[in-house]
């Protein structure tokens, strides 16, 4: 398994280290997603479907996230402690990490719409810039055609941009256009087991899934052990803080 090239990391403000799970434990991670998401579709309330439904699919109710799994599912917990992921965490942030906040994102085939170019520093206002990193974890090849990441090279170098909502979306923070039309945006595949880390302040957007094949992730958000989220712009439970090292 490659080790963090952390003068490429600083520079660019993005990684990609594939090869860090194997695909059979991945496959174990998903299958307990899908039940959680099974249940959980099952008992979603009308007005938290704007939330978590995926409005890129239009046949069906199909979730495109879901908030937290690593206070809610031992299998992510497990992916949290992981040393092979934990060494790598260590060696951008330094040693003594926590989880703050972690996603799955489901990306469903054929339709499965995209996400906004953002910074997750603006949505998590931490006391540290510098003091957060995202484990952004395939669970599935991520691919062009699927709907990878794509990041703003070297963006992390720069500041916070005020975000804005869409009508009806006050969820759906990003970057307004006019500071989008300065910064290309470069594709970055990742195969199943494999880690994209990113900086908080880096510019990442992921495309629609035009492909017959599921595109699903975990986002495992990392602080610094000093590390809050200060100044957030949608609410956080601090208690589901998890101490890793």
């Amino acid at each position: 398994m490659d080790a963090i090239d952390l003068g490429f990391f600083r520079h660019q403000g993005h990684i990609t280290i594939n090869g860090v799970f194997t695909g059979a434990e991945m496959d174990a991670v998903t299958r307990d997603l899908e039940q959680w998401g099974d249940a959980f579709l099952a008992d979603l309330a009308p007005g938290q479907r704007a939330w978590y439904l995926d409005g890129g699919v239009k046949a069906r109710a199909v979730l495109r996230k879901l908030d937290n799994p690593h206070a809610h599912r031992d299998a992510v917990g497990e992916l949290a402690h992981d040393g092979r992921l934990v060494g790598h965490v260590e060696s951008i942030l330094g040693v003594g990490v926590s989880v703050y906040f972690s996603q799955i994102f489901f990306k469903s085939p054929e339709g499965g719409g995209p996400k906004p170019a953002h910074q997750d520093n603006f949505y998590f206002g931490p006391t540290d810039i510098d003091g957060i990193v995202t484990a952004w974890i395939a669970l599935d090849d991520s691919t062009l055609e699927n709907g990878c990441l794509y990041f703003g090279d070297g963006t992390n170098l720069g500041p916070v941009y005020p975000h804005f909502a869409p009508e009806g979306e006050p969820f759906n923070l990003q970057l307004p256009g006019s500071v989008l039309d300065r910064q290309p945006m470069s594709p970055a595949p990742v195969r199943k087991g494999g880690v994209s880390f990113h900086h908080g302040n880096t510019f990442h957007q992921s495309g629609p899934n035009h492909s017959a094949r599921w595109r699903r992730a975990c986002a495992l958000h990392y602080v610094r052990n000093d590390v809050e989220f200060a100044a957030p712009a949608l609410p956080y439970d601090t208690a589901l803080k998890l101490r890793v090292t």
